[in-house]
């Protein structure tokens, strides 16, 4: 039984959906990040970045337990340890390698960016909204034009280069985006979203979350809070 420690954000989603898609047995472990539960010290021992998710394996690749942080990493991890979602030709596995690396580096921090001054931010800066609305809209180009030529973003078949970046897309009218702008991501966009484990994986531990509306909770996530020294 694998444990993963989350919470229902687009990171967390990306391992809830592929281990549904890999019917592989699992516990998700709530960590409410607006209670400040990622900075336990217990949490802290297997996730160093305190951020969701991280998970723990006790059946490793060496029979022996295995705990990983950083979603990308543990999407491989599962995606190998299943031997689904991830080409077995070398070729393939970077094709779809490139793109998980292009959703760590790009779409996840850049909407997230988008996503906080547009919605969170105490002020609302003209100059950050512009920025990060521009870069969105530059990275919803650069996936619809992939999609023009490829069926799903690392080539042929679905894979976690999918599972990772569509959950950071769910929040598309928020980041200032029209999905029919897109038409090949938004023909991509449903094929994701009509999947069965696809739908199952976005409800694990969503009951829990809130609006973020309160100031503490606000202070735990953008406040002092989350730059102590531990």
């Amino acid at each position: 039984m694998i444990d993963v420690f989350s919470w229902p954000t687009p990171n967390g989603h990306k391992v809830h959906i592929l281990l549904e898609e890999c019917g592989l047995p699992y516990r998700a472990i709530p960590v409410n990040i607006g209670a400040g539960e990622q900075f336990d010290p217990a949490f802290l021992a297997i996730s160093p970045n305190n951020k969701i998710p991280a998970i723990t394996d006790p059946d490793g690749p060496d029979g022996k337990p295995i705990s990983l942080f950083e979603s990308g990493a543990i999407l491989v991890y599962l995606a190998g340890k299943t031997g689904r979602f991830l080409p077995q030709d070398v070729r393939g596995r970077y094709e779809v390698l490139q793109w998980l690396m292009f959703q760590m580096g790009g779409v996840g921090p850049m909407l997230g960016q988008n996503h906080h001054f547009r919605q969170y931010a105490p002020e609302k800066l003209p100059y950050a909204i512009e920025r990060y609305t521009n870069e969105a809209r530059r990275l919803y180009g650069v996936i619809d034009r992939r999609l023009a030529a490829s069926p799903w973003l690392g080539g042929a078949e679905y894979s976690i280069a999918d599972i990772a970046t569509w959950p950071w897309l769910r929040n598309w009218k928020n980041q200032g985006m029209v999905l029919s702008d897109h038409p090949h991501l938004e023909r991509w966009f449903h094929a994701i979203e009509s999947r069965p484990a696809v739908q199952r994986g976005v409800q694990v531990l969503a009951d829990l979350r809130k609006p973020l509306t309160d100031e503490k909770t606000r202070e735990v996530l953008f406040g002092k809070t989350q730059y102590a020294r531990r």
